[in-house]
């Protein structure tokens, strides 16, 4: 009852009252109390840290834990994130997001191997274009795209088939998931629940199955919906699409993709390849698992 009371007319905490009577009975001294006791103020960016952090934004375009992360590898000096992140909102770099103080409500899960399953999906742009993607689930890899008129069942037939050419002969992919949108003509279902239609016949000429995701359960395919999002942000400071795709795929690390955060979507596809996949480098075709001279 006395520490709390000598907290109240104090105004600190109850537990600072115990500190500070525990080191009177050690020190014989009365402890102090009240301004500038607690750590002090870390010292200001220097220019040359601000110019640092410029030009990561610029070449990454990430948030503050990330970049901090990167300017230790890149640059070999430490900046610790919430400074950085500071300096980004003002210098208008960042703003503040309150999605992200949200729990979430759903677990995240992803496949094991590259090619085992892939996200396809439209997206009407603010530009007036309909862009579709397929983005493989493990390795967050956009294995084909394109930007088009309209959205419709011929041009995702186009998209899955870039896959195909260039992927088959590497390891075909397994699963292909997909919304019940119109241009895979997965909205139409029977009374038994089941659904047919061109784009699921061809798909599944090719060995691979069509998965539709669960009505009004839009998290199903939230990682390829992400890929939208950074599509809107950043495609426009890119003067083609294979450009804006290439940096996605092979500068840009992502965050699910190691514990660091620094791995590729192109890094973490070769690395998370199935048993049996085919892959080359440097001149001779490699098995996974065996190796091939060819």
């Amino acid at each position: 009852m006395l520490s709390r009371t000598a907290a109240e007319d104090l105004k600190i905490s109850k537990r600072r009252v115990n500190q500070m009577w525990k080191e009177y009975k050690d020190t014989g001294t009365i402890p102090k109390i009240g301004g500038k006791m607690g750590r002090p103020p870390d010292p200001p960016l220097s220019d040359h840290e601000e110019e640092i952090i410029r030009k990561v934004k610029q070449k990454y375009k990430l948030g503050a834990r990330r970049l901090e992360l990167l300017i230790d590898r890149d640059y070999g000096i430490h900046i610790p994130h919430n400074k950085i992140h500071k300096y980004l909102l003002e210098a208008g770099l960042a703003h503040p997001n309150p999605r992200k103080q949200k729990r979430r409500r759903w677990v995240r899960y992803e496949r094991e191997h590259s090619l085992s399953a892939g996200h396809i999906d439209w997206h009407d742009t603010n530009d007036g274009k309909a862009v579709c993607a397929i983005e493989d689930d493990s390795s967050r890899k956009i294995l084909a795209y394109g930007e088009f008129d309209s959205q419709d069942t011929e041009n995702s037939k186009r998209v899955f088939k870039r896959v195909v050419d260039e992927y088959w002969g590497i390891y075909p992919m397994r699963e292909l998931i997909m919304d019940h949108g119109s241009a895979f003509g997965a909205h139409r279902t029977d009374e038994k629940g089941d659904w047919d239609g061109e784009f699921k016949k061809f798909i599944e000429s090719f060995g691979t199955k069509p998965i539709r995701i669960r009505v009004n359960h839009p998290q199903s395919n939230g990682k390829i919906e992400k890929w939208f999002d950074v599509y809107e942000r950043y495609r426009r400071e890119f003067s083609t699409f294979d450009e804006f795709v290439d940096w996605y795929n092979c500068i840009r690390p992502h965050e699910s993709l190691a514990p660091n955060g620094l791995k590729t979507p192109e890094e973490a596809f070769w690395e998370r390849l199935p048993e049996g996949a085919f892959c080359e480098s440097e001149g001779v075709m490699e098995v996974v698992g065996v190796k091939v001279i060819g």
